[in-house]
């Protein structure tokens, strides 16, 4: 009988650990957009940690790094790294769309809901994942396919959440060239000063930081003319 090398055995478990592991994962992490954020931060640590600690490997690593990132996909986290290549149909959506969904919209945001709280350039913390980001779009209610709505407003508690504003907020991907892409509502968004995250593609909406918030671009300033403090 051959003689399995230690390496060969870890491939093996890998390769029959991935489904049940994609099926616990999208249990363990929940149904709403807050639990699925956090989820996905949690396992992001959870596998640096390990990769950096007790994994030592070649072939098989790049596997299992393509597999964390299909379980991060599978719990909700939008993330595009900025290289050529395919993207799925919900980050294409998160990313940009025609039909004006998660912030999409070019309507101009004027006159500006004295309810909306937070404007376009200010750094914001999601205040469950803990991850800090910046504003790039908002809507002044919930603007989604219904089919996402309802996978992620799915129970009572959320009913809340779902009334409000949201944003499209940008977070530092994983990677050194990666996006996150959020549509988070007001409810789990904080605003902090002082701070410059470092974020690819900032620049294609912002001309600088200003010291405690980033400046539109004047694309951006016409859609939220009144998010610029010169108008206040």
């Amino acid at each position: 009988m051959p003689q399995l090398s230690a390496t060969a055995v870890l491939q093996l478990v890998l390769l029959l650990s991935a489904v049940p592991a994609q099926y616990f994962i999208s249990r363990w992490s929940g149904s709403t957009a807050a639990q699925r954020y956090h989820a996905s931060a949690r396992l992001q640590r959870i596998w640096k940690e390990w990769r950096t600690s007790y994994l030592n490997g070649t072939a098989w690593m790049e596997w299992a790094t393509q597999q964390v990132s299909s379980l991060m996909l599978l719990v909700g986290l939008g993330e595009k790294e900025q290289v050529p290549g395919g993207v799925p149909p919900v980050e294409t959506m998160l990313l940009d769309n025609d039909q004006g969904f998660f912030g999409a919209s070019k309507a101009v945001r004027s006159p500006r809901p004295p309810f909306v709280f937070l404007r376009v350039g200010e750094v914001v913390l999601e205040r469950k994942g803990h991850m800090v980001g910046v504003v790039v779009s908002w809507d002044s209610e919930l603007r989604a396919p219904p089919e996402w709505v309802d996978r992620v407003y799915s129970n009572f508690e959320d009913v809340k959440a779902e009334n409000t504003p949201h944003y499209k907020v940008l977070f530092k991907g994983p990677g050194p060239t990666s996006v996150v892409v959020a549509y988070l509502p007001q409810t789990q968004l904080q605003r902090i000063t002082g701070m410059r995250p470092d974020i690819p593609t900032l620049e294609q909406y912002f001309t600088h930081f200003d010291g405690e918030r980033f400046v539109m671009q004047p694309w951006l300033r016409e859609i939220f003319p009144e998010d610029d403090d010169d108008n206040d």
